[in-house]
C-alpha cells in the first residue's frame, strides 16, 4: 500500500508540473483546451494549464527582419531592373496569427515579393532610384493590407536595399552624369568669368585715374613673369616715360601747339640807320619811249665779278631796260 500511496503522489506532482508554463516577457501564450482556442492570449510569467487537456502554443511578439529575395521586374519606362528589400514586422493579435494563418512569415515573405514586383511595374527608373521613401511607403500600404486586419500581423516598415540596373543603361547613366557635371561646370566658370570682367572694369576705371597705379600694376606683372624663370623677357615702353619728358620740355603745355617764334638770345647786333623810301604814289611818272629797232648797250654796262667774257651783261638796278625787236630785255 505505501507503494501505491507513493505512486500516485508523484503522478500528482507531475501532473501539477506539467500543468504550469512559463511564459517569457517578449511572448505570449494561446491556450487550446480539447482543440478549441480560449478567449484572449496568456500574459508573461507563470500560468497554470489542465495537463493532458489544454494545449499552449507560444507566440514570439518581437519586431521579425525578413530579407525579400531579389525580384526581377520591368518599370513603367520599360527598363529590366532587379529590386531586393528588407522588411520589418510583427505580431499584434496571437490568436490570429495562430488560427488564421498557417504559417505567418512565410506568408508575408510571399505577400513581399509579389507587391515588391507590382511596385516595379508601377513606377519610373528614376523614382526606384531618387524617390524611395514614396516607394517605401505605397510597399508598406500594399503588404500591411492583407496581413494586419486577417492574420493579426502589422507591417513597420519596408525598405529598397539594392536596384541592380543592366550593364548597358549603367553606361547610359555615367555619359548623362558626366554631361551634367560638365555643364554645371561650364556654367560655374562662365559666370566666374562674368565676374571677373565686372571687378576687372572697375579695377580698370580705379587705374585710369592715376597713372602711378597702373604703373605699379606694370611693375607687378613683371614680377610675376621674371618668376617663371624664362629667359626672355619683353618689356613694353611705357607712356609715363612720354609724359615725364613732355613735362620736362619749357614753355610747351601739353595740348597746345609749340611756337614758332626764333629764340631769344643775348647778343643784340645794331642796325644801320635807312633812309626813308617816300611812298609809290609819290614817284615821278617814267614815259619809256618807243624803240624801233636795236639799241648799243651804254658805255656803263655793269659785268660781275668772275662773269667769263662775252658772257651776256646785266643791266644796274634802275636802269631803263633795252628794247629788242619790240621785246624788253632783262
Amino acid at each position: 500500500m505505501e507503494i501505491v500511496a507513493v505512486v500516485v503522489v508523484l503522478l500528482v506532482i507531475a501532473a501539477i508540473v506539467s500543468g504550469v508554463r512559463i511564459v517569457q516577457q517578449y511572448e505570449r501564450a494561446v491556450v487550446f483546451r480539447l482543440g478549441r482556442v480560449l478567449t484572449g492570449s496568456r500574459a508573461p510569467g507563470l500560468t497554470v494549464v489542465i495537463p493532458f487537456v489544454d494545449r499552449v502554443q507560444k507566440v514570439n511578439m518581437q519586431i521579425i527582419t525578413m530579407s525579400v529575395p531579389g525580384q526581377d521586374g520591368i518599370t513603367k519606362d520599360n527598363v529590366s531592373v532587379r529590386v531586393d528589400a528588407v522588411v520589418y514586422f510583427r505580431v499584434v493579435d496571437p490568436v490570429k496569427a495562430v488560427v488564421n494563418v498557417q504559417n505567418y512569415m512565410f506568408a508575408v515573405s510571399q505577400v513581399a515579393q509579389t507587391s515588391l514586383r507590382a511596385v516595379i511595374g508601377r513606377s519610373d527608373m528614376d523614382e526606384l532610384l531618387s524617390d524611395r521613401d514614396r516607394i517605401n511607403s505605397e510597399l508598406q500600404r500594399i503588404i500591411d493590407d492583407p496581413t494586419e486586419g486577417p492574420w493579426g500581423v502589422k507591417i513597420e516598415r519596408v525598405e529598397i536595399k539594392d536596384v541592380a540596373l543592366p550593364e548597358s543603361m549603367k553606361r547610359s547613366m555615367s555619359r548623362q552624369a558626366e554631361a551634367e557635371r560638365e555643364r554645371r561646370a561650364r556654367v560655374i566658370a562662365a559666370d566666374g568669368e562674368f565676374q571677373a570682367s565686372k571687378r576687372l572694369a572697375e579695377a580698370a576705371k580705379t587705374m585710369a585715374a592715376d597713372p602711378a597705379a597702373l604703373q605699379l600694376r606694370l611693375l607687378q606683372t613683371v614680377v610675376d613673369v621674371a618668376a617663371e624663370k624664362n629667359s626672355t623677357l619683353v618689356m613694353p615702353f611705357p607712356v609715363e616715360i612720354l609724359r615725364f619728358f613732355d613735362r620736362a620740355v619749357p614753355g610747351v603745355q601739353s595740348g597746345s601747339a609749340p611756337s614758332t617764334a626764333p629764340p631769344a638770345t643775348d647778343l643784340d647786333l645794331p642796325l644801320p640807320d635807312l633812309p626813308d623810301v617816300p611812298p609809290v604814289e609819290d614817284l615821278p611818272d617814267v614815259e619809256v619811249e618807243d624803240f624801233d629797232g636795236p639799241a648799243a648797250l651804254p658805255a656803263s654796262t655793269f659785268t660781275p665779278a668772275g662773269s667769263p667774257a662775252g658772257s651776256d651783261s646785266v643791266t644796274p638796278a634802275g636802269s631803263v631796260p633795252v628794247v629788242e625787236e619790240g621785246r624788253p630785255r632783262r
